[in-house]
């Protein structure tokens, strides 16, 4: 059965909306820079959404005394755009929503646990009351007024990539006729100081599948895409979700397997939905997170599939930094903006050839290239890994 995609909306550090996305992607434009916001003592780069709490509450009209985490105000703006890029009256229609997020509303719990220990008469429990991942959902939904299924997936960074697939899945299933799907992640001090410890944050910025990269720059955003089962509508859309898979190689808790075994398995199932055979996906907006060991294992991976004919790749996390649970949405948005505007997107900041692995990112921006499929990977700690297709045709 046909997944259709006839809405798209997204927020990162590259800005509001799908407009300023392509722009910025076809300039070479990242949005990586020191953070305005957290309270923080790391001097690294991160993808900082340029918008505050105050100025998010006022692009949704939503009144500044509501509490409302970070995560869940970059969901409803990224959601609203795609809802109304769909022109779809979630009042008359079976629609769903499926958001993928890890953070959660830990951006005020982290301040709500700073103000408490230096004086427990400060901390606000309503700081608290979205702290859990659900939350975010359900504050998209009772925006938008969906009153459908609802759920939440939390798969570290591939939880949006997680909840593409599992709509796909429900609509294939006809359990929903559409399904709003995608995910939110904000910044926050416990992953930014989590990461830290795992040493693998680069103080400059990121440069995946470079020789000399040294880890990644986190970021933040959301990205919405929404589903339809073919033949609802006469709406035109993007194209369509054609294959998906997931796998985990119960490697290591935050480590991939060195020879890629999750993302190959992943990767293969996609390819098999996809009904694919022997042909190959015209691009791969691949994971790149920069880390040494993820962007290694994530070529091998590909090279166990394709030999010396790894299909074009690069990583868009050089230009919005990971944005962990809302990456997987966010990079198969970009990856639908590839098939609409036959572009394949640059790698930024990459120079020297990595001596371990023999394919190579592309660096430059790619234009008129006639794609058909386009691959999107997204992998998470835990070994969690996803793969979709996505492709201009049924």
């Amino acid at each position: 059965m046909a997944v259709k995609i006839t809405g798209i909306g997204i927020i990162s550090a590259l800005g509001l909306g799908v407009t300023i996305h392509e722009e910025a992607l076809k300039s070479d434009r990242h949005g990586l820079r020191p953070s305005a916001f957290l309270r923080t003592t790391h001097k690294v780069p991160v993808g900082e959404v340029p918008y505050d709490l105050c100025e998010l509450k006022e692009l949704l009209k939503i009144p500044q005394y509501r509490t409302l985490s970070r995560t869940a105000l970059l969901g409803i703006i990224a959601a609203s755009e795609a809802i109304r890029d769909s022109h779809l009256d979630v009042s008359r229609s079976k629609i769903g929503i499926i958001s993928g997020t890890s953070v959660g509303g830990m951006d005020l719990t982290s301040l709500f646990y700073k103000d408490f220990i230096d004086d427990p008469a400060k901390g606000s429990i309503s700081m608290v009351a979205g702290h859990d991942c659900f939350d975010s959902t359900q504050q998209i939904a009772k925006y938008l007024g969906l009153i459908g299924y609802s759920t939440t997936i939390s798969t570290a960074c591939s939880s949006a990539a997680n909840a593409i697939m599992t709509g796909c899945r429900m609509i294939e299933a006809k359990l929903l006729d559409y399904v709003l799907v995608g995910g939110s992640d904000a910044l926050s001090l416990f992953t930014l100081n989590g990461f830290k410890s795992l040493m693998i944050l680069d103080e400059e910025l990121c440069r995946p599948f470079d020789c000399h990269r040294k880890g990644l720059n986190l970021g933040e955003g959301a990205a919405f895409l929404v589903l339809e089962r073919e033949g609802l509508r006469s709406h035109q859309g993007y194209g369509y979700v054609v294959g998906w898979g997931n796998a985990n190689d119960a490697y290591h808790q935050t480590a991939s397997s060195e020879n890629g075994d999750g993302a190959y398995l992943a990767m293969t199932k996609a390819l098999i939905k996809a009904d694919l055979g022997s042909e190959k996906p015209d691009y791969i907006n691949a994971h790149g997170t920069g880390t040494p060991n993820n962007d290694s294992s994530e070529i091998k991976a590909m090279e166990r599939i394709w030999g010396d004919q790894v299909p074009l790749f690069s990583s868009t996390k050089s230009f919005t930094g990971h944005t962990l649970g809302a990456a997987g949405a966010i990079e198969a948005l970009f990856s639908v903006l590839s098939l609409k505007n036959n572009l394949i997107w640059p790698t930024l900041r990459y120079e020297s050839a990595d001596i371990n692995v023999g394919s190579r990112p592309v660096t430059e921006l790619i234009s008129q290239c006639n794609l058909k499929k386009v691959m999107s990977n997204s992998f998470g700690f835990g070994g969690n890994c996803t793969s979709l297709i996505f492709s201009t045709n049924k």
